[in-house]
């Protein structure tokens, strides 16, 4: 018999097994009332059939309602208490009458923190609603240990941009982390802890480098304290990434976050077998990306693996706890085009499989928190102590040398013009060609300003994309047919962010503007930079940046498919700033302003800080539903997704 049970019988009860067995067969009911009686909470009933004794446990009804009202009595004693105290009275020089009370630390650092974090505590006690909970989730000390994967490419902090599945993920990845682990340490302090917190970075280890550290198993991440670059080789089925996560951490992990599909997949397969909090970022679901790539996949897939890359991330969405977004239409769309989680509700793999109920848009799991740009790197014009002059020789000759080199081609004969700027990939979608076509046709544009294009090579020969190669081929035919040396520079790519930054700067010092000509953007982290650098932005109305800018405000949105309307829209602002010398730095604030309302990395952390808290809680008031899920993903993953992958 369990010993605490025995101890809360009378004496005589404790003196013989065969004396409490008799004495039960003839009064089944006595232990109950004997329990209930010494417990009180607790109802605690035996079933007896000689020689066996079995219990049963479970809460008295009330037993919510006593532990509440308990709680809230003694919130109001701590309460009245903490409201006679100067505000700023540190929490070290009340904490012994509290935990008298019963209440650990992680209240609060002062009498301020901690009074208010009561005040929201008997709010939801009493009358739960959701602002309130939110504001109550946000200081509960539940997050310390954070785990993010982004399993392909060649993740590192320096010399890794453009190799082989390499590119702005690392930066955006990088930019959270650091943005994460600012937002943990500040809430950690503010409960009044003395806690370390740890972010991890899970990513590949790759033995052949490339020249750089890729093959080191440990990294710390710079401009950071407690995050680090975890490489493990995931080549085997051991589970090594998820030991070595729990030697490091020597606990598990309070938040699971995957990236891309791979990522996703993994973190998943993770927080299902530790049973933490997971969330997931697709960044870009590729079901969107190609027309039909459903039922096409067959002959899509040699090159694609479209097969495995739509069932992983139809077992991760379902599987997830929460799903980031950064935009609106990424979830659900417009009216001409549907949302890239839209498009996996229903579909059909001829001869694969047909998913009928793949995913629900309307899920309270979906949340919008837009990523930021680094602002030590990407600030105002204005700033001028901050600017990064020691750039400016080398950003003067990248603009105006007039001669041509690997790095630079055309020229600007009037340098008093004001700059037009794009900065993007050199590929279809992108519509780099199509913005040099806009500039090349509308006379009034090409008065008025001069165009700078920052994007791949010059040299076909140097470019192994099939697609990026017959661009820079419109390129040189485009800059030819409308005879535009003079009024065009086309610059490399270029991937040193602090010098690209001061150049949006640059340009903004010639009163110029930003244009983002997409056919299709999905976010637009180009925009969001250049916004931040104080720069008038125009940007396609397909996708993300539609979202981001407010026309006419904060910016302008141009029609992609419309080139003589949006080229018009682009000569018109500049021909208002003649007239209006306020125009240009009107919009130039509205569009600061736009960026500090929501576009900043602290929002997003606050806001994915604030996901996990309460979706954690929501998991474990869910587990039994949750679970039953999590086995039918569990068959498909096995039956379905491990076939395909093997």
């Amino acid at each position: 018999m369990d010993s605490a049970m025995a101890d809360s019988m009378p004496d005589a009860l404790k003196q013989s097994r065969y004396h409490m067995k008799r004495c039960f067969a003839r009064r089944p009911g006595l232990i109950s009332w004997l329990c209930i009686a010494s417990f009180g909470l607790l109802k605690k009933e035996a079933a007896v059939i000689p020689p066996y004794v079995a219990f049963a446990v479970r809460a008295r009804p009330g037993c919510w309602e006593f532990v509440k009202g308990k709680l809230q009595e003694t919130l109001i004693v701590a309460e009245v208490f903490i409201s006679g105290l100067p505000k700023d009275t540190p929490y070290q020089n009340f904490e012994q009458k509290l935990k008298e009370w019963g209440f650990e630390k992680g209240w609060g650092d002062n009498a301020d923190r901690v009074g208010e974090t009561m005040r929201l505590l008997s709010e939801v006690l009493q009358a739960p609603d959701l602002v309130v909970m939110e504001s109550l989730f946000s200081r509960l000390p539940t997050m310390f240990n954070i785990v993010i994967f982004s399993i392909h490419g060649y993740f590192g902090q320096s010399d890794v941009l453009g190799l082989p599945d390499t590119g702005g993920q690392i930066v955006y990845i990088l930019d959270q982390v650091r943005a994460l682990e600012e937002e943990l340490l500040l809430r950690i302090k503010q409960q009044g802890l003395h806690v370390k917190p740890q972010i991890l970075v899970v990513t590949r280890l790759i033995p052949d480098a490339k020249g750089t550290k890729c093959n080191q198993e440990i990294e710390p991440i710079l401009d950071s304290l407690h995050s680090h670059i975890l490489r493990v080789p995931f080549r085997t089925e051991k589970e090594d990434a998820t030991s070595k996560i729990l030697q490091l951490l020597e606990c598990k992990p309070d938040l699971v976050i995957g990236n891309y599909t791979d990522g996703n997949i993994v973190a998943s397969m993770m927080a299902s077998k530790l049973g933490v909090t997971q969330g997931t970022i697709a960044h870009a679901l590729e079901k969107t990306k190609y027309e039909d790539s459903d039922v096409k996949w067959k002959e899509l897939d040699a090159k694609y693996h479209f097969s495995c890359q739509f069932t992983a991330d139809i077992i991760s969405m379902n599987a997830a706890d929460f799903i980031i977004t950064s935009t609106f239409q990424e979830i659900a769309g417009s009216k001409k085009r549907a949302g890239q989680y839209e498009s996996h509700a229903a579909f059909t793999m001829p001869g694969l499989c047909r998913v009928v109920s793949g995913i629900n848009v309307f899920d309270p799991k979906f949340n919008i928190a837009a990523p930021g740009a680094d602002q030590s790197v990407y600030f105002p014009f204005t700033d001028s102590e901050k600017r990064l002059t020691s750039f400016h020789p080398a950003i003067e000759e990248l603009l105006y040398s007039k001669e041509d080199n690997d790095e630079h081609i055309g020229y600007l004969k009037d340098r008093t013009k004001p700059i037009i700027f794009s900065m993007a990939r050199l590929d279809t979608v992108k519509n780099i060609t199509g913005l040099t076509e806009w500039y090349g046709k509308n006379k009034r544009l090409r008065n008025a300003v001069n165009l700078v294009v920052v994007a791949g090579f010059f040299d076909p020969s140097k470019s192994k994309d099939r697609e990026e190669i017959a661009e820079i081929k419109k390129m040189h035919e485009l800059v030819e047919r409308y005879q535009l040396n003079g009024q065009i520079r086309w610059i490399a790519a270029q991937n040193d962010r602090y010098r690209n930054s001061e150049l949006y700067r640059c340009i903004a010092d010639t009163e110029g503007a930003f244009v983002q000509p997409a056919l299709y953007e999905a976010f637009g982290l180009t925009v969001i930079e250049a916004m931040n650098c104080g720069l008038p932005t125009f940007a396609t109305n397909q996708g993300g940046p539609a979202e981001i800018i407010v026309d006419g405000v904060s910016g302008f949105h141009i029609d992609p498919t419309n080139g003589d309307e949006s080229s018009d829209k682009i000569a018109d602002f500049f021909e208002q700033c003649k007239v209006d010398s306020e125009c240009w730095n009107r919009i130039s604030q509205q569009g600061l302003k736009r960026i500090y309302e929501g576009y900043t990395w602290k929002i997003y952390a606050k806001k994915l800080l604030n996901m996990g808290t309460i979706y954690g809680f929501w998991k474990r008031l869910n587990k039994d539903q949750k679970q039953a899920k999590q086995r039918y993903l569990d068959l498909f993953y096995n039956l379905e997704f491990r076939k395909l992958v093997g």
